[in-house]
């Protein structure tokens, strides 16, 4: 049986026997074991057997010690006349002391590491062998394997309601410790941020509108307002422009030089004293810039995974990226493909737990009506993409349209859908010299 053992999967015996000898010494390490180990960590089965056992006594709130110990293991079926008795107590015989229980644990969690490892390399392996999917999707799915062990859980799994009320009970008492009136993170426009409740984790969040409304300008004025008060990483994949064009109206946003003047570098004193300064404050941020024109979601996901504190991921824009089969893809039509990178990124933000910005185009549609609103019908090539979305926003200028129009400047910011309230429509500003929009009530006033 020792032999079978030590040519195994990775393990330690003695780490074991020494986690569970320690808890019979002392049942005060209980609540610091029960915290960093769960029962699949064990990998001989009688340890296995007496940890599950312990742990059933602790959540009921059971006086752990030997004797009691042996009792719930009859109890569920577990106990060896011959065996369990003596084990207990040699458990006890071979753990020096309780006071190293936690380090022990750390062996324990390390050796359960490398099994999972092992097991995913094995999983992969016999995809590779069996030849039935793409590399692409093995890529992904060794991906998405390796990603779930480093995140401390199995890659699909069911979770009893106890533990998924837990988790909601802990993240309302952190809203209600919050300042913040809204749960997600905030977009810099109020109006907004109350509509939808901020930008919240998981969420795939749709910005539609026809060329020229400003779809990309207010994706980078989320951007820049999340990078700056949130405290965490951004990342921007741009499919259409290049960096040094994305940070120019960004500068230009956090600055108030006119893009025009920034463009053709006809700048006055004052402009370069304001634009070191938005630089200076753009540094301090830690907005990450991708550009590659040929990204997939994979690509992306994979990119985030290496992110740390990753707080929203925003795409520009949907229907110029690439799907994960490639080439091998080419016969699909173009509206399964963009169906299959929406479902991607919602599974993408799902898997991230960060909400997923993503800009899309619009169909011509709206353009034959005399309501010249876009709808979620006009939504490009695909139906699927409002099925997947959490809320889509459409982006609308009456000016665009008419020359004469009244509200000279004024954008509506259409919520056409949202899964955490209603719908309906924002009056925002457009500051076209700035490429920025603002709330109507707040605009920028030159010095």
């Amino acid at each position: 049986m020792d032999e079978l053992l030590a040519r195994g999967l990775p393990h330690s015996v003695e780490a074991e026997q020494a986690v569970l000898g320690s808890i019979l010494i002392d049942a005060r390490c209980v609540p610091d074991v029960v915290e960093a180990l769960r029962s699949e960590d064990f990998y001989v089965r009688q340890n296995r057997e007496i940890y599950e056992t312990i742990c059933s006594m602790f959540n009921f709130s059971v006086t752990i010690d030997p004797v009691t110990v042996l009792d719930h293991m009859r109890q569920n079926g577990v106990y060896d006349e011959q065996s369990s008795r003596s084990y207990l107590l040699q458990l006890m015989e071979v753990t020096p002391t309780a006071a190293n229980v936690m380090e022990y644990v750390a062996i324990l969690r390390d050796k359960s590491l490398l099994r999972q490892v092992a097991e995913a390399a094995g999983e992969i392996t016999a995809l590779v062998q069996e030849g039935t999917g793409t590399a692409q999707e093995v890529l992904d799915t060794a991906e998405q394997r390796i990603y779930a062990i480093r995140q401390g859980r199995s890659a699909q799994g069911l979770e009893h309601i106890s533990q998924v009320i837990f988790n909601v009970y802990a993240r309302l008492s952190e809203l209600a410790a919050r300042d913040s009136a809204i749960p997600g993170l905030s977009t810099g426009l109020p109006d907004v941020d109350r509509a939808i409740s901020g930008l919240n984790e998981s969420d795939l969040i749709l910005l539609a509108a026809r060329p020229g409304m400003g779809k990309t300008s207010m994706a980078l004025n989320i951007l820049l307002h999340t990078g700056k008060f949130s405290g965490k990483s951004v990342v921007f994949f741009s499919l259409e422009m290049s960096r040094e064009q994305l940070a120019m109206r960004l500068i230009s946003s956090e600055s108030f030089v006119d893009n025009k003047r920034l463009v053709t570098g006809k700048l006055s004193e004052e402009d370069w004293t304001k634009i070191a300064a938005a630089s200076a404050a753009l540094n301090k941020t830690n907005i990450l810039i991708d550009d590659n024109p040929s990204l997939s979601v994979s690509d992306m996901k994979a990119k985030c995974r290496r992110v740390d504190n990753l707080g929203l991921v925003v795409i520009d824009y949907l229907q110029l990226m690439t799907s994960a089969g490639g080439s091998t893809r080419s016969s699909d039509n173009r509206q399964q493909i963009v169906s299959d990178i929406s479902r991607a990124l919602k599974i993408m933000a799902k898997e991230l737990k960060v909400p997923v910005l993503c800009l899309s185009q619009l169909s011509r549609a709206n353009e034959s009506r005399s309501d010249k609103r876009p709808m979620l019908s006009d939504l490009r090539e695909s139906g699927a993409i409002e099925q997947d979305a959490d809320i889509v926003l459409f982006l609308y200028r009456e000016d665009y349209y008419n020359e004469d129009s009244e509200d000279h400047n004024q954008a509506e910011c259409i919520i056409a859908k949202n899964r955490h309230g209603e719908t309906g429509k924002v009056y925002l500003q457009w500051l076209p010299e700035y490429t920025t929009f603002s709330s109507l009530d707040t605009r920028h006033d030159e010095y």
